[in-house]
């Protein structure tokens, strides 16, 4: 784009940024806070584009005001759809002017944020008084340069669903799962005994892939930004999981994602008895899958070898602070409360429904307490966690991830689970392409 010709463009945006209630980057309120001076509540913009989030943010405002009575907030939370809110983050601290005081930043969006110098606030002083605390790896993704701009709302442990009812009618334990090899000798037992697939993979999606690789220490990027789609552990997974798909021991997802109304009324109708998929797909589940309450189980994934992973940290939101914040030092104490301390983790799990960052409230009795969750797959869900907790490996979220998502999803997957072409000479397509 000409020079000029972005000029046009850019001001009226900028423009259009600094004339909403949103947080503008040269605010009057700064970090000598006249508003606490004079006992009014400091105004706290948050964005996000998840409504829950949202709630549970406010959820903790209130909680915070009534804890902390002299550092009072009035949090005004936002709601955005999830590109539109991005595009709109990223002019913004671009521009210097509109940002929020906190906003939600996507796993896969925040190598976006991290190129240059990070418009984002350091949080290390909060981060690392509780590294001993929580799943290192759920902040390591958000950093650069021994800097932590982000803590994550949840581990996103990848585990197992099984439905234990059609588990049983074919004579099956899902507790005798431990290994991949297990997981097919018991599918093949299920479709002679029931007709049915043992389990189901995206033909659009990352999930199916991703945990899978990480499992084994390999990843889509390394450490260093270089694409790693077509190394020969994931050339090896793939073939594996297409070899399940044509054996039937494995069906294609309808609707081709796990997140589809497709595959909710597919799995609801007991078509197929498991699926891999993050911590946070339980309430996919609850909410769209009501005819298996009581039915369901979770369980670690299987390893690939005797004693290997048997589970990866997938997914994730990160909450960060902009440069453009009015009080940094108060946000940093409020984030630090509703994200890293004991209590802010339980409502996370009881609000949010998610696998708390901080691993010591697993074994806490609020875990195990009625609610939706625990009515539907029981009250031994953390235990599932505990037993996997030191084998979530980070992943590598570098400048190249977004794109990579984009061709395994829309790419890779389609060609390896849906037209059933070679995965070898896929992945090694879309290395190419990337590259």
């Amino acid at each position: 784009m000409k020079k000029g010709v972005w000029k046009a463009c850019i001001i009226p945006l900028v423009a259009a940024l600094a004339l909403t209630g949103c947080s503008g980057g040269k605010k009057t309120e700064t970090s000598g806070s006249p508003s606490q001076a004079s006992g009014e509540p400091q105004k706290v913009v948050f964005w996000t584009f998840v409504d829950a989030h949202q709630k549970f943010f406010e959820s903790m405002a209130e909680s915070w005001n009534q804890s902390h009575p002299d550092k009072k907030i009035k949090l005004e939370g936002t709601t955005i759809p999830y590109d539109d809110m991005h595009t709109k983050l990223l002019v913004a601290l671009q521009s210097n002017v509109g940002a929020p005081d906190l906003v939600d930043i996507e796993q896969s969006k925040f190598p976006n944020f991290m190129k240059g110098t990070p418009q984002l606030v350091s949080l290390n002083g909060i981060v690392e008084p509780e590294l001993a605390n929580i799943v290192k790896s759920r902040v390591e993704i958000y950093s650069k340069d021994n800097t932590y701009y982000g803590i994550d709302y949840h581990v996103g442990a990848t585990v197992m669903y099984y439905n234990k009812t059609m588990m049983e009618n074919a004579g099956l334990n899902a507790d005798d799962i431990k290994t991949w090899a297990d997981l097919e000798a018991a599918g093949k037992q299920m479709l002679e005994k029931t007709g049915k697939p043992m389990i189901t993979f995206e033909g659009n999606g990352n999930w199916s892939w991703w945990p899978a690789i990480s499992q084994q220490g390999s990843d889509q990027v390394d450490k260093d930004g270089n694409v790693t789609i077509d190394t020969p552990v994931n050339v090896k997974t793939m073939e594996f999981f297409q070899k399940l798909v044509k054996e039937k021991v494995a069906a294609v997802a309808p609707g081709a994602g796990h997140d589809t109304e497709e595959y909710f009324g597919y799995m609801d109708s007991e078509s197929a008895a498991a699926v891999f998929m993050p911590f946070w797909f339980m309430n996919r589940f609850t909410d769209h899958m009501p005819d298996l309450k009581g039915k369901m189980i979770i369980r670690p994934m299987p390893a690939w070898t005797e004693g290997g992973n048997r589970s990866a940290g997938m997914g994730g939101t990160a909450t960060s602070i902009t440069n453009q914040a009015a009080n940094p030092e108060l946000l940093k104490e409020f984030l630090a409360y509703a994200k890293l301390s004991k209590e802010g983790n339980i409502q996370v799990w009881k609000q949010l429904g998610f696998d708390p960052i901080r691993t010591d409230v697993w074994t806490d009795a609020a875990m195990k307490e009625s609610n939706k969750y625990t009515d539907y797959f029981g009250t031994d869900i953390f235990d599932t966690l505990l037993s996997v907790k030191d084998q979530i490996a980070p992943v590598n979220i570098r400048e190249k991830s977004p794109a990579v998502f984009d061709a395994v999803r829309n790419k890779a997957m389609p060609e390896i689970f849906i037209n059933l072409k070679d995965p070898a000479q896929v992945l090694k397509d879309v290395q190419a392409s990337l590259k």
